[in-house]
């Protein structure tokens, strides 16, 4: 028994040695598949509501209370809610102005309530930066501080008034910017959007002037329940808002961007899922001899299995390990739920879920990769197997009619394809994820990403979340597409370094030889790209219902083109080289 682990144990170490890039990859590949799984399960974890996290943060309210009066009347309207049956605790009435607030130029609707300096018992908005307000200063709702482009030291005018920016905080009792709830009276803009600020309380009668003040109430009930049955609508000459409405508000600036990261994260998953198969399928073919040298000194299927079985589960193992590592750390800055909620910035993974989970995916693809070789031991003769012959084309007569018509480089591409198909399936899918990705992401580019304020436009933070979002998922897939197709021509030139010399040795030219194996990676990339391009659109349309402007013809065009180059370069580069080597070497050379 010990001779045989210290037998398995020596053919493990030398064939990873010899086939060290080939090592590198599938722990990069393996590494990515995990670390895609731990992103998901932190991306779960982050939707918990994110809202309930900043008004749970903030001592968020219930209800809030805004009567249609202004003034002494609004006062009025508002003191008998705050001993009303059912409520046990309330904040305010807090003074709010609708008025305008100009920087860097622009001049845009604000939302800017007054209040005091010592913390309230409900709805205490959380400092993100800099200080709570004082006299003389403006505290911004960060998304709105984001768009304007204002940070902590710049001066910003309100209704005339210069004031300089003292911090950022955020609230659960209004919506985030641009849905802060804006009024129009007599003299304001009609407009839907708008952003929160907060003035210290003494200050704000003299930036509204000669405009009425309006005030609101924050409220908490003692049944959870009596919340929900409040809609945005006025009630004996009162408009209450439920949390619950305010939760939908925010929701909507990072719903999309949640979603392109799961659509992103099983786009990615699926790649990966690829891009092992395509280095496994690349080993196995290689390793075909080494069952038949391995049978014929009398391996059983049980000897073959556990060499084989222990090579992936080193390499599953290490790339499990790297996989979580680097899931755990992204995902913070993932996860973000954006610059106007709370709580679930740095969101983590459930760490043992993910520990789990990583370990078993890396065991199930060890298991997958030996399993191939194991049957092939069990169900192959020794010398079928030393021989390591392809697939044998199947011959019809109008393959054989069509085949001599055809351009050498267009033949040698095709025969390459017919005698590994399963490779070629592979280049299709490759293609067709990242082309389906790469599509989504140019739909979400052509999208106008401003919102209009008045007379101004500011971006929208819903759009720019998500495409950051797309982005970051655009750069790590194409990344990791990038790796598929290396492993992929690669191994097709390594493969096929026998039939190209039988080729050349018949008369075809280096660049024949060269153009006919770019053209076995181009022919199921055509397809991938083809269906890559508009299952990209329909899946933009699909996660973005609306009305959504399509990106420009010329936009895919491009896209197509530059996959379909990148695969015939990459494909063109190793296949030059190998039609250096001299023909008589290359007919040989035998694997090992």
């Amino acid at each position: 028994m010990a001779g045989r682990l210290l037998l398995v144990c020596r053919l493990m170490v030398r064939d990873l040695r010899r086939r060290r890039t080939e090592t590198v990859l599938l722990l990069l590949a393996i590494s990515a598949a995990t670390a895609t799984l731990t992103l998901g399960l932190a991306l779960n974890n982050a939707l918990a509501q994110p809202y309930e996290r900043t008004r749970a943060a903030t001592a968020g309210p219930d209800v809030v209370a805004m009567p249609g009066a202004t003034g002494p009347e609004a006062l009025a309207a508002l003191a008998p809610l705050a001993t009303a049956p059912g409520v046990t605790a309330h904040s305010g009435p807090y003074p709010i102005a609708y008025l305008m607030l100009t920087a860097r130029g622009k001049t845009v609707p604000a939302v800017v309530q007054g209040r005091d300096n010592s913390p309230a018992g409900l709805d205490r908005p959380a400092v993100t930066a800099g200080t709570w307000v004082r006299p003389g200063g403006v505290v911004i709702e960060p998304t709105f501080a984001n768009a304007l482009g204002v940070h902590i030291g710049d001066t910003v005018d309100i209704n005339g008034h210069p004031l300089r920016v003292v911090g950022t905080a955020v609230t659960a009792a209004r919506a985030v910017y641009p849905r802060a709830d804006w009024r129009a009276d007599a003299g304001s803009p009609l407009t839907e959007f708008a952003g929160l600020v907060w003035v210290d309380r003494s200050q704000i009668g003299a930036l509204a002037g000669a405009r009425p003040l309006s005030y609101t109430l924050n409220l908490r009930y003692a049944d959870p329940r009596a919340s929900t049955s409040f809609t945005h609508k006025g009630i004996g000459g009162i408009e209450y808002t439920s949390w619950i409405e305010i939760a939908d508000a925010d929701g909507k600036l990072v719903k999309q961007a949640h979603l392109a990261l799961l659509v992103g994260s099983w786009l990615l998953t699926a790649l990966a899922v690829v891009s092992v198969a395509n280095i496994v399928a690349g080993r196995v073919v290689d390793q075909r001899r080494r069952v038949g040298l391995l049978k014929a000194v009398g391996a059983g299927p049980a000897m073959i299995a556990a060499v084989h079985l222990a090579e992936y589960l080193v390499i599953g193992l290490a790339a499990a390990g790297t996989g979580l590592t680097a899931g755990w750390l992204a995902a913070p800055a993932l996860t973000n739920p954006g610059a106007g909620l709370l709580g679930s910035t740095g969101t983590h993974p459930p760490a043992l879920r993910a520990v789990v989970a990583g370990t078993v995916l890396a065991l199930a693809i060890a298991a997958a990769a030996t399993l191939a070789p194991v049957l092939r031991a069990a169900t192959t003769d020794t010398i079928h197997a030393l021989a390591d012959a392809a697939m044998p084309p199947r011959r019809r007569g109008w393959r054989v009619w069509l085949s001599r018509r055809m351009p050498t480089a267009l033949l040698i591409g095709v025969r390459i394809n017919a005698r590994r198909p399963r490779r070629a399936r592979l280049v299709m899918v490759n293609t067709l994820i990242t082309a389906t990705a790469v599509a989504a992401l140019l739909m979400g580019l052509a999208q106008d990403r401003q919102v209009k304020l008045g007379e101004s436009e500011l971006a929208n933070p819903q759009s720019t979340r998500t495409l950051q979002a797309m982005l970051l998922v655009i750069v790590v897939l194409c990344v990791l597409a990038l790796i598929n197709a290396i492993v992929s021509t690669w191994t097709a030139v390594l493969d096929a370094r026998h039939p190209l010399a039988v080729a050349r040795t018949l008369g075809a030219t280096p660049a024949q030889v060269t153009v006919g194996m770019a053209v076995a990676q181009l022919l199921p990339a055509i397809p991938g790209v083809a269906l890559g391009v508009p299952a990209g659109i329909g899946l933009y349309l699909v996660a973005s219902p609306g009305d959504q402007q399509y990106a420009p013809a010329s936009w895919m065009l491009a896209l197509a083109l530059t996959v379909l180059l990148t695969v015939a370069a990459l494909t063109a580069i190793p296949a030059l080289a190998a039609t250096r080597r001299p023909v008589a070497g290359a007919l040989q050379s035998t694997p090992t």
